[in-house]
């Protein structure tokens, strides 16, 4: 998975689970039970298909199959006690799923080359948990403004821009992180203007 689509992957998931509460419904323990024992046999499975790969192919093979199973409890749990939290929770697992998945697939390059790729994963890691975080705030900040004192809505809306202000704050930091490692493949005066223009870019 190249890196844009990695970062749309995220962006599209971590809009998902906040209708989680719209949409769940009560499980019995019984279906909740089975449910979890599906995803252990799934998990199983792609496991025993990983094992006829080989060197990184496995390794990659073997963070999707992982990925997949801790989305999937995520998921499930969030549908058996549904929250915002628990959406929340299905966002980070996404975003962690995906960037274990890419740091494998890092592997494959070599240099400045594995270096950025590693860079540019953690930047789609951490804009997709700082935008989940956000939403997660926003959207207990708004259930807040619905209360009847003005103090409290007021509070709420501060805690709202906070959270979009922190989101923003994390995101250029990473996408610094990555232009920066991108000049080290520089030496000299050029090195030197590429980090400059970087830090200008990225209000550093």
């Amino acid at each position: 998975m190249n890196n844009i689509n990695l970062s749309a992957a995220i962006v599209l998931a971590i809009s998902l689970p906040y209708s989680v509460n719209a949409m769940a419904q009560n499980m019995s323990k019984s279906e909740y039970k089975a449910a979890e024992k599906n995803i252990v046999a799934e998990y199983k499975a792609a496991k025993t298909n990983c094992d006829s790969l080989a060197a990184n192919a496995k390794d990659i093979c073997m963070a999707e199959a992982k990925g997949k199973e801790k989305i999937a409890k995520t998921e499930l749990e969030a549908r058996h006690k549904p929250s915002k939290t628990a959406g929340y929770k299905v966002s980070v697992a996404k975003a962690e799923a995906d960037y274990a998945v890419a740091k494998e697939q890092c592997d494959d390059k070599a240099g400045n080359d594995k270096d950025v790729c590693v860079k540019e994963a953690k930047a789609a890691l951490v804009s997709a948990k700082a935008d989940a975080k956000a939403q997660l705030k926003s959207s207990k900040a708004k259930a807040t403004e619905r209360e009847e004192t003005s103090e409290a809505r007021m509070k709420a809306k501060e805690e709202g821009s906070e959270a979009r202000k922190d989101a923003a704050d994390a995101k250029r930091d990473a996408d610094y992180a990555v232009a920066k490692e991108k000049c080290d493949a520089m030496s000299g005066n050029a090195r030197d203007l590429c980090v400059n223009n970087a830090k200008k870019l990225h209000g550093k």
